[in-house]
C-alpha cells in the first residue's frame, strides 16, 4: 500500500466522523502516514523540544523536557504511563482520543517507550470510561508492540489522575498523591524512572514525530449551558471565536470557567478576546488547564456554581491532611450557605481568609487548585457574593446553577 507523506497540519481528529466510531489502524496510517523508522526515532525528543509542545493534562510542562529527564535516568529501563484517568468532571477530550483515535495514542506510547528506553507501557484509564477501555483493548490487539503493554483501571476519583497518585495506585493500590521525593521521573512504577504523560499529549507527540513541525492544534471540551462536546481548535484562536462557534455571543455569556475545576473563572468580557494558548493565558492570570471552556449563562448564578464545585472538591479530598479534610469542607459549607440564602454574617470574610490560608499547606496540590478556583470566583462574581452575604438573595433568576 502506498502511504502518503504526513501533513504537518494534520489535526488529531481529522478523518472519519467522530460519531462513526474508532478509526481503524489502516485508516490511521492512510491518514497520517507510518511512524518514522530506524534512526529517525532517536531524534524524537529533540523534535519535541523544538516543537514547544506542552503537556495537555493541566500543568502545561514541556513534553520534550519531560521525556529527556526520564531518558537520562533510565539506565536500567523505564516505564511509560499514559494517563487517561480524566477525573475532571468537565473534560471529555482524553476519552474522545481513546474512543475514536486509539492508534494515535498507541503511536505516542510506542515513541515514548523507545525514546526513554522503557521496558513496559501502561495505559491508566478511568474505571468509568468503559467505551474508551474497550476500544483501546481492541486497538492494542491489532498492533505489533515493541514492549509489553497493559491497561490499569484508575479509581473514579478526582485526585486519582494526579501523576504521583497514578504511580502510587499501580505500586500499592492507593490512588492518593504523594508529595515527597522521589518523584515519578526519578523512581516511579516498580521503582523505575517513569514518564507519566497525558493521553492527548502522547497522541500529538505521535503526529509531531512524523512531521517535525510544531503543532498548532489542541482539544477543547466546551460545556456548561452548551454541552457542545470536544472540538479541535487552532491554539491561539480567541476564546470568543471558539465559544461563538457553538452559539453564544459575549452579550449572552455571563462568565467562563477556563481549565476545569482547578481552573479559573473569568467574566466573558475579560476573556472573550484572549487567545486560547497556555502561555498567553498564564500571563493573563488564567489557565488553559485540561482544555475546558465552560459557559455560564446570563440567568445562572456564579455563587451557586462555585458552591457546587467547592462541595465536589471537598468531597474528592485525598483525606490525608488538615487543609483538605477540614479547610476545604469548611469553605464548601460556608459557600453553600451563601449560595442558598442561609449565610452567616461572617461567612464571606471567612472564605476569603480561609482560601488564602490553604495555598501550599496541603500534602498535595488539591487544596491549591481549589483555592485558585475560589479566588477567581470572588473576583469574577464579587458583587454577587456581597449581595448574597448582605441580602440573602440572588440577583439572578434563581434557577440552580449548572456548569457540568
Amino acid at each position: 500500500m502506498n502511504t502518503p507523506a504526513a501533513d504537518p497540519s494534520t489535526p488529531l481528529l481529522a478523518g472519519r466522523s467522530l460519531s462513526a466510531g474508532p478509526e481503524t489502524y489502516a485508516e490511521h496510517v492512510a491518514r497520517v502516514g507510518p511512524l518514522p523508522a530506524g534512526r529517525a526515532r532517536t531524534d524524537v525528543i529533540a523534535g519535541l523540544e523544538a516543537s514547544g509542545l506542552l503537556g495537555r493534562g493541566g500543568a502545561g510542562f514541556p513534553v520534550g523536557r519531560k521525556w529527556r529527564t526520564v531518558a537520562e535516568r533510565a539506565t536500567g529501563g523505564a516505564i511509560v504511563l499514559a494517563n487517561g484517568a480524566e477525573g475532571e468532571p468537565l473534560s471529555a477530550k482524553d476519552r474522545a482520543v481513546m474512543s475514536v483515535r486509539p492508534h494515535a495514542l498507541i503511536d505516542g506510547m510506542i515513541l515514548a517507550a523507545q525514546a526513554v528506553g522503557a521496558e513496559e507501557a501502561i495505559l491508566y484509564i478511568g474505571s468509568g470510561h468503559r467505551t474508551a477501555r474497550q476500544v483501546m483493548t481492541e486497538a492494542l490487539g491489532q498492533r505489533l508492540l515493541p514492549v509489553p503493554f497493559r491497561i490499569v483501571d484508575a479509581p473514579d476519583r478526582y485526585v486519582a489522575g494526579e501523576e504521583s497518585a497514578a504511580v502510587h495506585f499501580i505500586n500499592d493500590g492507593d490512588a492518593r498523591p504523594t508529595n515527597v521525593p522521589p518523584r515519578p521521573f526519578e523512581r516511579g512504577v516498580g521503582g523505575q524512572p517513569t514518564l507519566v504523560q497525558n493521553v492527548e499529549s502522547l497522541a500529538y507527540a505521535g503526529l509531531l514525530a512524523r512531521s517535525g513541525a510544531s503543532t498548532m492544534s489542541g482539544l477543547v471540551t466546551i460545556g456548561g449551558v452548551l454541552h457542545a462536546g470536544v472540538r479541535e481548535v487552532e491554539l491561539g484562536s480567541s476564546i470568543g471565536e471558539i465559544v461563538a462557534a457553538s452559539g453564544p455571543r459575549p452579550e449572552t455569556t455571563q462568565a467562563l470557567l477556563l481549565g476545569g475545576y482547578f481552573g479559573r473563572w473569568s467574566s466573558a468580557g475579560a476573556a472573550w478576546d484572549l487567545p486560547f494558548e497556555p502561555r498567553q493565558l498564564r500571563t493573563a492570570g488564567l489557565t488553559a488547564g485540561c482544555g475546558v471552556i465552560s459557559v455560564l449563562g446570563p440567568a445562572e448564578c456564579g455563587v451557586e456554581a462555585t458552591s457546587r464545585i467547592m462541595d465536589y472538591l471537598a468531597g474528592q479530598s485525598a483525606a490525608q491532611c488538615g487543609p483538605c479534610v477540614f479547610g476545604l469542607r469548611a469553605i464548601a459549607d460556608a459557600t453553600d450557605r451563601l449560595a442558598w440564602g442561609m449565610g452567616r454574617d461572617d461567612d464571606l470574610a471567612r472564605i476569603e481568609r480561609w482560601g488564602g490560608q490553604l495555598v501550599e499547606r496541603g500534602a498535595c496540590r488539591h487544596p491549591d487548585g481549589a483555592a485558585g478556583l475560589l479566588a477567581s470566583a470572588l473576583v469574577t462574581f464579587g458583587d454577587e457574593f456581597v449581595r448574597h452575604a448582605r441580602t440573602r438573595r440572588c440577583g439572578h433568576a434563581g434557577r440552580p446553577a449548572r456548569v457540568a
